[in-house]
C-alpha cells in the first residue's frame, strides 16, 4: 500500500479544506508556493543577496580592524 495514495491525498485536501475553508486555503497554498520558490531561487543563486537593497557579507576584516605588526 502506498503511503501517499490518491485517495490518501483527496481524503488530506477535504480535510484541509473543512478546517481552513476556501479563502485561507488559497492563501495558505499561495504563500507555500511563494516559499518554495524563494529558497529555490536562493539554492540557484548563493550569491545574490536574500533581500533587495541587502549586501553580501564581506568575510575580510577592514584595513583599520588588522592588529599592528610588532617588530
Amino acid at each position: 500500500m502506498d503511503l501517499l495514495a490518491p485517495s490518501h491525498l483527496i481524503i488530506i485536501l477535504l480535510i484541509l479544506l473543512v478546517i481552513f475553508g476556501p479563502s485561507k486555503l488559497g492563501d495558505v497554498g499561495g504563500a507555500l508556493g511563494k516559499a518554495i520558490r524563494d529558497f529555490k531561487k536562493a539554492m540557484n543563486d548563493p550569491d545574490e543577496p536574500a533581500k533587495p537593497g541587502a549586501k553580501p557579507d564581506d568575510t575580510k576584516p577592514p584595513e583599520s580592524a588588522k592588529p599592528d605588526k610588532v617588530s
